[in-house]
């Protein structure tokens, strides 16, 4: 039984892990030149999909996923002006959809042949660096956000610091929240917020508009679309990857076992029907989000209704464009100071993951395995995929992957294989208390 909350603390809570995910979540939009409003209006349904379909066990957000950028400017660039390209990006948007149902077809094996045999290509050895990849992988991210300001940066990440580690009541509970609010009063105070945009915007508008949905696109134009799908879907062997690393980092996290119950089936359905949903409707693919992982790392509060209540807020607020508008007021610094801590809590979480499942690097193949992903993941290897005229190019972190998969079973003697010959729940996949 997850702990009860009163209503008042769960609504702080709530908008502790909203604002975790809003900074990096609009930040695809802004990018690619997807609407803001649409985006939060997807992840919030998204989130209440994925609940829905694991059953509500999961305490987990679905946000933006930044590993469709590349497919995007692919499918469609930003004009010379520097506008989004209206006419093409729901064909991208098509691409993203194909790209979920990638992961419907992994459940479905999964469901068929049962979680274990699927699960000996991603025991600790795999998923551990895997984690600490997407951790550090983000890092040059937070701290090229600090630059611009460390000062500001600075605040954020000691208020975090302080009221996590030396607050009481619901002071260490929602430090981000809090770490928010005082950066951003400082910046005010030192003229770094620009509030033109905010008078402009309309207090209520609706979020999904025709022309950026599947009915923008030309079905009679074959061309486009093919192009489109073969060139995003690729990307779907990528973060199906980062999903397993996630939902891993999330139950050694909480302490429970997510990949048995609800089932990696289930959280994969769920991950790739919000992609799918969203992107019909001209928002971003949805992913799991490590930043409200490492919301939960430092709250210590696991009850997905909280997840829940973040993503009610995030649909009512997809409404309002003067909200959004004031959001896009926070400086990059404040998120950088925000994501500086959090990108670190991931990594951490996936040394976290190979300390308790006991991964023994005295021996070779574990040494050599961890060196392989880490290395190609933060290393920038990746991929090219080439067919007739068309192409793609998988991610370093998908090749990673890959690399930790067939390396660990290529090696013999792994913990892994001993406990499956046993016919006991594989380690990396144990998650207890």
């Amino acid at each position: 039984m997850e702990k009860q909350l009163n209503p008042g603390k769960a609504a702080v809570l709530g908008l502790q892990h909203m604002f975790a995910m809003f900074g990096a979540t609009v930040t695809v939009p802004l990018i690619t030149g997807l609407d803001i409003g649409t985006t939060l209006l997807m992840a919030g349904l998204g989130t209440l999909l994925f609940h829905l379909i694991t059953g509500g066990k999961v305490p987990a957000f679905l946000g933006s996923s930044f590993a469709f950028l590349g497919g995007y400017a692919a499918i469609a660039p930003r004009l010379a002006d520097g506008s989004a390209n209206t006419a093409l990006l729901p064909y991208a948007c098509l691409g993203v959809a194909c790209s979920g149902l990638v992961y419907l077809v992994l459940a479905g094996l999964i469901k068929a042949f049962g979680v274990k045999r699927v699960m000996r290509c991603f025991p600790p050895i795999v998923t551990g660096p895997i984690i600490v990849a997407i951790g550090l992988g983000l890092a040059p991210v937070a701290v090229s956000s600090c630059k611009a300001n460390w000062t500001l940066a600075l605040t954020a990440l000691a208020v975090i610091v302080i009221c996590n580690i030396w607050g009481r009541g619901m002071i260490k509970i929602i430090p981000i929240l809090i770490g928010l609010v005082v950066s951003y009063a400082v910046a005010c105070c030192m003229k770094q917020v620009d509030f033109s945009a905010v008078k402009d915007a309309a207090w209520i508008g609706l979020p999904v508009h025709r022309a950026s949905t599947i009915l923008g696109v030309d079905f009679s134009n074959g061309a486009q679309i093919w192009s489109a799908i073969i060139a995003i879907v690729p990307i779907a062997l990528a973060t199906i990857m980062e999903h397993i690393g996630d939902i891993s980092a999330i139950s050694s996290t909480v302490g429970r076992d997510f990949i048995k119950d609800p089932g990696l089936h289930r959280t994969l359905t769920g991950d790739g029907l919000a992609t799918t949903f969203a992107s019909l409707f001209g928002g971003p693919a949805n992913t799991t989000y490590g930043e409200n992982t490492g919301v939960l790392a430092l709250s210590r509060v696991f009850n997905p209704v909280v997840i829940r209540i973040a993503a009610v807020f995030a649909i009512l607020l997809s409404f309002c464009p003067k909200f959004a508008a004031v959001i896009a007021t926070i400086p990059g610094p404040i998120v950088g100071g925000i994501s500086f801590v959090l990108y670190g809590m991931i990594s951490a979480v996936g040394i976290r993951n190979l300390v308790e499942n006991h991964v023994d690097f005295s021996k070779s193949r574990n040494l050599i395995i961890a060196a392989v992903i880490l290395v190609t993941a933060l290393g920038g290897v990746t991929l090219p995929i080439v067919i007739g005229k068309f192409h793609a190019t998988l991610s370093s972190l998908a090749v990673a992957s890959l690399a930790g998969i067939v390396l660990n079973a290529i090696f013999p003697a792994g913990d892994y294989a001993a406990n499956a010959a046993e016919d006991e729940p594989p380690k990396g996949n144990t998650f207890e208390v």
